[in-house]
């Protein structure tokens, strides 16, 4: 069987989120998980946190909860792929979460997106297994909350670009080839996980908001690694978390 025919919707899981993690009293609703360690470190230096639990069926990873402008909010640090932040987020709605706010770093595949530009994906390519799990097969998954999610940029002033992204698996294999197909699809960006937390939020009937920010460039002669490997400025985690904090107050 083909992994694009591994929808299953006429029989229950076997192992369900809830046997890992159970729900925790005066846990948050809006929970954000974020792919850098630093902002963590940010928020622990800046803010009162409670840690809620952990979520064991991966690694142990534990929910800073913490209060932002009078919002129970939680962060966690979350990891790179489909399947893991997918695990994560069944597991932390498991706890009580009811909607997610997730950012990080993208490839861009339009060299005219400058590092450290916004994005919010309207669209994903499914170039990834963990979509297929949780919705019947097609080439793309929307994201019905980005309407949502550019609307508060904009109220909050902060300059951004929406359009679809593609997600891989393979970071080591968007070949030349595959990245000019996606940008004629009107692609701006590669990631690794939105196709897949999009499936899942759909399935679950969970919000799942994302939004990304400019790294790397797949768009020129050469690959162009930019901020990628160098690390950010104090600064520059500091704007990601107010961003993300303003927003999820607003979610």
């Amino acid at each position: 069987m083909s992994i694009i025919q591994a929808f299953d919707n006429q029989s229950e899981a076997i192992l369900k989120p809830e046997y890992i993690s159970r729900a925790g009293e005066n846990f948050p609703k809006t929970v954000i998980a974020t792919f850098r360690p630093k902002i963590i470190e940010l928020l622990r230096g800046t803010f009162e946190t409670e840690e809620m639990g952990d979520m064991e069926a991966i690694v142990p990873v534990p929910v800073h909860c913490f209060t932002y402008k009078g919002r129970r909010l939680g962060m966690y640090l979350t990891m790179l792929g489909g399947p893991a932040a997918v695990g994560l987020m069944e597991e932390a709605a498991a706890m009580g979460a009811e909607k997610f706010l997730f950012f990080g770093s993208a490839g861009v595949l339009d060299r005219e997106l400058a590092a450290g530009h916004l994005i919010i994906p309207t669209a994903a390519y499914r170039d990834e297994g963990t979509s297929y799990h949780y919705m019947p097969p097609g080439d793309y998954v929307d994201v019905p909350t980005a309407g949502r999610l550019a609307e508060i940029f904009t109220e909050l002033h902060y300059p951004h670009v929406s359009g679809r992204i593609w997600t891989t698996d393979a970071i080591y294999r968007e070949t030349r080839n595959k990245m000019e197909a996606r940008r004629k699809e009107g692609c701006i960006a590669v990631d690794m996980e939105c196709a897949s937390l999009m499936a899942a939020g759909r399935f679950r009937n969970i919000p799942v908001y994302q939004f990304i920010y400019a790294e790397d460039s797949l768009d020129g002669e050469a690959w162009d690694a930019r901020t990628m490997l160098s690390d950010h400025q104090d600064s520059a985690y500091e704007t990601y978390l107010q961003i993300v904090l303003e927003t999820a107050i607003r979610l």
